[in-house]
């Protein structure tokens, strides 16, 4: 193995904007800072906040709940059938402006 050509492993303490610090081993020269831990980050903690933004499950269940009546109108149209398709507007125009 050839010398001189490694870094210096320097200790150094990593401080997280909770306020949380701890020393570790790198090869950086400075403290360093981070902004989430392990003491912080909603995976460990088990503290995750799950928002619905813009009620996207809803939007989707919607889209599922319109293509699935549109596949059955198509079978039913091949079928020989008349398609009976209910859907209310306000959905339709969500769909359509999406």
């Amino acid at each position: 193995m050839k010398t001189g050509i490694h870094p210096a492993y320097n200790q150094i303490t990593v401080t997280c904007a909770c306020g949380n610090s701890f020393t570790t081993g790198s090869t950086l020269k400075n403290d360093f800072r981070v902004e989430i831990c392990s003491h912080c980050h909603p995976l460990y903690t088990g503290k995750s906040n799950l928002i619905d933004t813009t009620g996207r499950v809803d939007r989707f269940k919607t889209r599922q709940l319109v293509a699935a009546q549109h596949a059955e109108a198509k079978a039913a149209k091949f079928a020989g059938k008349a398609p009976v398709v209910e859907t209310a507007p306000e959905v339709v125009a969500e769909v359509a402006a999406e």
